[in-house]
């Protein structure tokens, strides 16, 4: 079976998530996939990417694969994990890539669908930022797809208290474009992504280039990379990183003592 489905129509490249059985979980095959996808829509030059569910699902993605983290003394979300490279390759997508959303979305997935240029959901929909609950400490460039897509009031909000955030919320916040009732959510997202395969592609690829260098030049000081990259060891070092990748394999709530 395929875990991700591609398909093209007039333009229009579909990448489907299909592995229910781990409720989508961004493991490195699922992600591979996907990025697999992307490079074969790049070179059929197709104009508008749909990333979306199986129609129905409860959960859209688990976010990461849980299962593959390491358990101590690494880095569990380096610059060569899987999530990183999948946000990587949306990014530079030369066309608009859409997110589709349908149920849940937690942890790494939250970050992906922020990822996207557009983002179409449906009433049911929530967004949740997830790793305090797993004791992961987040990888930085993860936390600036954060900080672009809201204010930091509200990404702390996010990271502090792991809740989910519901579709209409993130509709008026401005963390998504649309909220749009199930049973017309596939016509409208289909229709918005039609509409720009209308239009000059290179602009919109030159925009979206120019959109992505201009989000991402915030000024950072060695000493200040240097920091925070030591703030992460703090966490994936301690106990507390090891209790909580251990619980969720347990299946039971983990007991975090702050060290």
């Amino acid at each position: 079976m395929s875990l991700v489905l591609a398909d093209v129509r007039d333009g229009v490249g579909t990448l489907t998530l299909n592995h229910p059985k781990k409720a989508n979980a961004l493991s490195q095959a699922v992600v591979a996939g996907i990025v697999a996808g992307l490079a074969e829509f790049r070179r059929d030059k197709v104009r508008v990417v749909v990333l979306r569910a199986q129609p129905g699902a409860k959960i859209w993605s688990a976010g990461h694969d849980v299962g593959e983290l390491p358990e101590s003394r690494r880095d569990p979300l380096g610059w060569d994990d899987p999530l990183r490279n999948l946000i990587r390759e949306i990014e530079l997508f030369p066309a608009p890539v859409i997110a589709m959303v349908e149920g849940s979305v937690w942890g790494g997935a939250t970050e992906t669908v922020f990822a996207c240029d557009l983002i179409v959901a449906a009433p049911e929909a929530t967004f949740s930022v997830t790793p305090a609950k797993l004791g992961v400490p987040y990888n930085v460039s993860g936390m600036l797809t954060f900080l672009n897509s809201a204010s930091i009031r509200i990404v702390k909000e996010m990271a502090f208290t792991a809740k989910p955030v519901t579709a209409e919320r993130a509709e008026r916040l401005g963390l998504i474009n649309h909220v749009v009732p199930r049973d017309t959510l596939e016509a409208f997202t289909y229709e918005l992504a039609r509409d720009i395969t209308t239009l000059a592609p290179l602009s919109i690829a030159v925009m979206k280039e120019q959109l992505r260098i201009l989000a991402g030049a915030h000024p950072m000081s060695p000493q200040g990379f240097e920091r925070i990259q030591g703030l992460r060891r703090v966490v994936y070092d301690s106990r507390d990183y090891a209790e909580g990748i251990r619980a969720f394999k347990e299946k039971r709530p983990p007991v975090f003592k702050g060290e």
